[in-house]
């Protein structure tokens, strides 16, 4: 009975791991992201919320994350990046790219 016990536990370990990914949280505000520098630890798998505030859409777009999504007006959207290693990554609103830029710091 302890043995499979032991084996039902193991099984759901890799799910319990997943669990642990960070979490950080995004707003694009009047075509702008807040905040613009997001501080998250490397090596390790991010949750990147974003909230659009805006009633217009925005693309967030990061060639140096490998990533792109349109979020539509007043929704939220999940990207998935990482696990990166230490060092800056850009990304850009593509509708807003004057006013709409930001850092990701892995540390």
């Amino acid at each position: 009975m302890k043995i499979h016990a032991l084996i039902v536990w193991l099984a759901f370990l890799p799910f319990a791991a997943q669990a642990a990914d960070a979490e950080v949280t995004l707003i694009i505000k009047d075509h702008r992201f807040v905040p613009s520098e997001l501080k998250v630890p490397s090596g390790q798998k991010i949750k990147l919320v974003i909230h659009n505030q805006d009633t217009t859409p925005e693309e967030f777009e990061s060639h140096a994350l490998n990533r792109e999504k349109i979020i539509a007006g007043s929704t939220k959207a999940t990207i998935f990046i990482g696990p990166l290693k230490p060092g800056r990554y850009a990304f850009v609103g593509e509708f807003n790219e004057a006013t709409a830029k930001g850092i990701v710091l892995a540390e």
